[in-house]
């Protein structure tokens, strides 16, 4: 590990960047992402249970051990005595092994997140704004990279692996909904974000749809208790999703896959709507506006909301049936085991609408269809963030390597 005293500042980004044990493209050997992915999932693991789950001979996996640990991405642990023969050592994840950033970039807001190799957040900065525009967004980047990197030795700061973006595609398609001007909306559909940022920064730069970088943010980081398939959905300003089949992020042919917001539900009149008109933080925000409430706290305070009204009840029961409807009606396609509910909201709220599920699930004939089990999410409201730290995790370093979009 890199010493707690060592020099800090910010990087000269033209020393290079983080990239050793990987080949010319920066790829890494598809046994070192097996052995890497693996003790990720465990937490730590020995020789001769790596062995044991890779098929790999007992050469091979010391050989890739000393490797990974030399590079510093993999750290002793105490030995384990009391069996025959040599005590066994267990290898873990090094939390200074790599670090990865994150933006979020929303309609209502825009996070930015620093996360170390076992996705801790070390940093985290914020923007909220009516709208986005892409000099807006560029700029706040510019302004929180060198801030963010400096908290960092100059020997971490080296080992960024790359910054991630998880945004809506399609951006400039919302526009009514959040009251933006069409002209700078209309610049999202010629801005290329991603190459923009990264003509300011050496390491690699990634962009994929937010739900599906915040589904991947739960599969990685998050508590899903050895779910191997699942639906997620991520409420913000709009409600959004994704899907995990056996294991791995299931991006699909256009990176939209899981666009469960798109999905048509009943609505109030009885007729159909997209899941997105009922289960989103902008339905609510509608709600509390016409109610002479001031619902700009919905963008500013995540964590914590002071309201307690028929408008919110209102809002939680009709999201519930909404995402019940999304729920039974993909279930019937995928066995999926769970649908996962996070969001822009605060826990008490997420477990609300986890409830309300629930319930609106027992009126629905479920005869033919396994009812997927629906739980809260464990990573929370920084999730698309995290997301967006998750695609150079996913491109580096795991055995499920493109989760981003070209």
């Amino acid at each position: 590990m890199v010493s707690d005293t060592a020099s800090r500042g910010t990087v000269d980004w033209d020393e290079g960047h983080f990239g050793r044990g990987t080949n010319q493209s920066g790829m890494r050997d598809a046994n070192e992402r097996l052995v890497l992915s693996l003790v990720r999932r465990h937490g730590s693991l020995s020789k001769t249970d790596l062995a044991r789950m890779t098929g790999l001979s007992a050469q091979t996996v010391s050989v890739i051990m000393r490797e990974l640990e030399a590079e510093e991405l993999l750290v002793r642990g105490d030995p384990i005595r009391g069996k025959v023969g040599q005590p066994s050592v267990p290898l873990a994840l090094n939390p200074d092994g790599a670090y990865f950033l994150g933006l979020k970039i929303g309609r209502r807001s825009a996070d930015l997140v620093l996360v170390d190799f076992l996705g801790r957040v070390r940093e985290n900065r914020g923007l909220a704004y009516d709208y986005p525009s892409p000099e807006g967004t560029v700029g706040f980047v510019n302004d929180s990279v060198p801030g963010m990197a400096a908290t960092l030795t100059l020997e971490q700061q080296k080992r960024i692996a790359g910054l991630g973006i998880a945004m809506p595609f399609e951006l400039w398609n919302w526009g009514d909904t959040v009251g933006a001007p069409v002209d700078i909306m209309n610049r999202w559909r010629d801005a290329d974000i991603r190459a923009e940022i990264a003509s300011h920064y050496p390491f690699p730069v990634y962009v994929q749809n937010d739900a599906t970088a915040a589904c991947g943010a739960e599969l990685v980081f998050g508590d899903t208790g050895g779910l191997r398939d699942f639906l997620y959905f991520y409420i913000g300003s709009f409600i959004g999703g994704g899907i995990v089949l056996n294991g791995a992020v299931y991006a699909g042919r256009t990176g939209n896959a899981g666009a469960l917001g798109s999905m048509p539900v009943p609505g109030h009149d009885g007729k159909p709507h997209q899941l997105i008109d009922i289960a989103s933080l902008a339905a609510l925000e509608r709600t509390l506006n016409a109610a002479g409430h001031d619902a700009s706290f919905l963008w500013t305070s995540p964590s914590v909301w002071d309201l307690e009204n028929a408008e919110l009840r209102t809002w939680i029961s009709s999201a519930g049936a909404g995402i019940a409807y999304a729920v039974m009606a993909s279930a019937s396609v995928v066995d999926f085991e769970a649908a996962v509910i996070d969001g822009w909201l605060p826990e008490t709220i997420r477990s609300r609408i986890v409830t309300a599920v629930g319930e609106a699930l027992q009126a629905f004939d479920r005869e033919g269809i396994t009812t997927p089990a629906i739980t809260a999410g464990t990573v929370g409201i920084h999730a698309r963030a995290l997301g967006g730290a998750c695609l150079p995790l996913f491109d580096r370093f795991l055995t499920q390597q493109r989760l981003s979009k070209d």
